[in-house]
């Protein structure tokens, strides 16, 4: 059992990641307001309400945390610099990472990045880890800027990471009229389970790793070998066959 905390912990991502990890960890769940989360899926955890881009506020915060899943953020493409994107995409992880690597009981910050990180390169095209960023939006650029970050920290101070590049997440549910290019980028809520589990267990060959969150989808847009190579990750679910359509194994 470890003690990990979720920042963002009332999002979409975080109360699946909640629902999951809480049978095996103690949970710290972080975030601005709870008084709408789903109460069964937050019982047995503690919860802080707190605005995590005020640095003051870090003060203890990590005493004893193990591990950080980093979900806070604005998630929207059409977010705004000055309006939200300084303060919850740029100023939040900065004080995260600068708390961290301070402290004596964290092993791994695992964050979530973007598909907006590289959704500037053509539909057609498959991409890797390896290639260049290309974002599509000012909210990609801020997901690329917390790459850059932890991969400073990971390499300067040891801190480990492991960044994730989600495609479309939509739990266990796609649109029927979802278009190719969701149904390419779809991750289910079992395998961002599955993909976390790994990022919390692997053996890391150098402290910061990025890796492409998508599902098992007969045309990804995302390139998951690397995510299967060294983190062990093995999605099952399909955006193709969750909606009747062709499969790798026709």
């Amino acid at each position: 059992m470890a003690n990990i905390l979720i920042t963002g912990a009332t999002g979409n991502i975080g109360e699946v990641l909640t629902a999951h990890l809480k049978k095996k960890h103690k949970l710290i769940l972080v975030d601005i307001d709870f008084s709408e989360s789903d109460k069964e899926i937050i019982e047995g955890t503690i919860k802080k309400e707190l605005d995590l881009s005020v640095l003051d506020n870090w003060n203890g915060l990590l005493n004893g945390v193990d591990y950080v899943i980093q979900l806070a953020g604005d998630p929207s493409p059409d977010a705004e610099f000055y309006d939200s994107l300084l303060d919850l995409n740029y100023k939040i992880p900065h004080n995260l990472y600068l708390e961290a690597s301070k402290s004596e009981s964290i092993k791994r910050i695992i964050f979530a990045s973007s598909i907006h990180a590289v959704d500037a390169y053509p539909q057609n095209v498959q991409v890797a880890t390896n290639d260049p960023v290309r974002p599509a939006d000012l909210y990609g650029v801020s997901k690329v800027y917390l790459e850059g970050l932890a991969s400073h920290y990971a390499f300067t101070t040891g801190l480990e990471s492991v960044g994730l590049r989600i495609g479309d997440f939509k739990g266990d549910d796609l649109p029927a009229l979802a278009t190719p290019d969701a149904m390419s980028n779809y991750l289910s809520g079992k395998d961002m389970c599955h993909l976390v589990d790994c990022c919390l267990t692997a053996t890391l060959k150098e402290p910061f790793l990025l890796v492409n969150g998508i599902s098992n989808n007969t045309f990804p847009r995302l390139d998951i070998d690397q995510a299967r190579v060294d983190i062990g990750y093995q999605p099952q679910d399909n955006g193709f066959k969750l909606l009747g359509y062709f499969t790798k194994d026709e």
